[in-house]
């Protein structure tokens, strides 16, 4: 029976990448931002390949382009690179923004697993009683009313801008798009559509896939 020396492993894949493009990618030192719709130039160098599928390369992108060191590298450098190391596009300012952002994040929620939690100490109840205060059960109560109250006119103009959604006709590849990504809308654009999931690339690199109503109108 004939064998496949498949790869299984994401960092089996990732160091795939280390070989195969070397001046691409980095595995510590020399990280440089990649240039938009590197996966679709990788997709056509691993066409017919029976060691790395697409689908776990854009898994081994989506951990590389997430790394401490890589979202550094889009906040440091003024350009990206292709396969070839060779210089291509500039690092947007928006680009920049969303890499800081991502970065503050990824580390405060680090950040916060490494924080001891803080053991409940059943005397705090008890000294609401003692001094004549409300529980903080009540109190939630009460503030729970106060937030029924209807917003003033300039909260409600804020809210009322509506993002609108992508119309079906326009899940197109190479579409410029924004995609909702837990409460944020993030700049994207998609690289492939397959039924009725989409995949997306993020301003970051970072490939992401979602669903066709999760997109909005840029």
């Amino acid at each position: 029976m004939e064998t496949t020396n498949k790869l299984k492993d994401i960092n089996e894949v990732l160091e795939f990448l280390y070989s195969e493009f070397p001046q691409c990618f980095k595995q510590k030192d020399g990280i440089k931002p990649l240039k938009v719709g590197i996966f679709k130039d990788i997709a056509e160098k691993i066409e017919g390949s029976e060691k790395v599928s697409k689908t776990q390369v854009r898994q081994a992108l989506r951990k590389y382009t997430s790394s401490w060191r890589y979202l550094e590298a889009v906040t440091k450098n003024e350009f990206r690179v292709d396969l070839e190391g060779a210089q291509a596009e500039k690092v947007e300012q928006e680009h920049v923004e969303h890499a800081q952002k991502a970065l503050e994040e990824s580390r405060a929620k680090m950040a916060k697993r490494k924080k001891p939690q803080r053991p409940r100490n059943d005397g705090d109840t008890k000294s609401y009683k003692s001094k004549g205060q409300g529980h903080p059960r009540h109190a939630n109560k009460k503030a729970k009313v106060n937030n029924n109250k209807k917003p003033a006119p300039q909260q409600q103009r804020r809210s009322s801008g509506k993002v609108e959604p992508l119309p079906a006709n326009e899940v197109k590849v190479n579409n410029k798009v924004k995609v909702k990504l837990g409460q944020a809308l993030v700049n994207a654009t998609i690289t492939e559509v397959n039924k009725d999931e989409v995949h997306v690339e993020l301003v970051t690199g970072m490939q992401v896939k979602t669903k066709a109503e999760s997109l909005f109108i840029l």
